[in-house]
């Protein structure tokens, strides 16, 4: 079963290529699942005075919606297209999530955080918030913020989910740094208790911290735990799907999982994980 369940497109405005180009895209790679995955609009900032280009405008939502199930109709019996968001976890903004999601039948949400505050900590434009910050303390807001995502209720997935390391920020102390395993175990503590999956997220690979996400301790970890694994590639262009899913599902096979989670409306299942 080859699959990717996270791709962005040009609503979002920092990604190129319409839906449709993935799902030709898609089934030119031979992929069997296509999840179409972009970002939810953004709902605690201003778009208007804030960074542009961070994601589609509300009123395209329903639209993007609209499109994604024509695809999935379209191309039924050539390529199983899922219709996914990912919805960023935006600490006290729960119920105004909740309430933007409850009208479409989506087929999974990835939640994932991005932003402490008003601070996007995976935009290259703004890695200038980390002047003047104790790292520890971020890695402690972030993780509390993942740890609040997972039991929220409102996610199938947990989305890249030590993107905090993108840039290569971080505590420069053997203390911090034992520190920040314990936040990352208790965030997949949380996870495990929600009973959620989390994604093996290939992006990282051509990012500063030239690593995937989650990291391969993370992954060991997480399969002690129980947690299921999906995978995408994140991929911003359609010559891009699917990119480091190779290498992913080699280093999940080496971890010691087996399956992979899908999903359709919302319900999770497990296929064989192969080569």
């Amino acid at each position: 079963m080859q699959i990717d369940y996270h791709t962005h497109h040009e609503r979002c405005g920092h990604a190129v290529g319409k839906l449709e180009d993935y799902v030709r895209r898609g089934i030119e790679l031979g992929l069997d699942h296509l999840g179409l995955s972009d970002h939810l609009p953004l709902i605690h900032v201003d778009p208007a005075s804030y960074y542009p280009e961070m994601a589609m405008p509300l009123e395209e939502l329903p639209r993007y919606v609209e499109e994604c199930l024509e695809l999935k109709e379209r191309y039924r019996g050539v390529i199983e297209i899922r219709v996914g968001l990912e919805a960023d976890y935006i600490e006290g903004y729960e119920d105004r999530i909740r309430e933007l999601l409850a009208p479409y039948p989506w087929d999974y949400l990835i939640g994932s955080v991005h932003f402490l505050g008003e601070w996007d900590i995976t935009d290259f434009r703004q890695v200038h918030g980390w002047e003047g910050q104790d790292a520890l303390e971020v890695y402690r807001r972030y993780y509390r913020a993942v740890r609040q995502a997972a039991s929220s209720g409102l996610y199938d997935i947990i989305g890249h989910m030590d993107v905090i390391k993108r840039f290569g920020y971080g505590p420069d102390t053997a203390e911090g740094r034992a520190e920040v395993r314990e936040l990352e175990r208790s965030a997949l503590e949380a996870i495990a208790e929600a009973g959620i999956a989390m994604e093996l997220n290939a992006s990282g690979l051509t990012k500063p911290c030239a690593e995937m996400f989650p990291a391969p301790h993370v992954l060991a970890q997480a399969l002690t735990l129980g947690i299921p694994l999906t995978l995408g590639s994140d991929a911003h262009d359609p010559a891009k799907l699917g990119e480091g899913l190779g290498e992913a599902r080699r280093l999940l096979r080496d971890t010691g999982f087996r399956e992979l989670a899908v999903f359709e409306g919302r319900r999770r299942m497990s296929v064989p994980l192969t080569e």
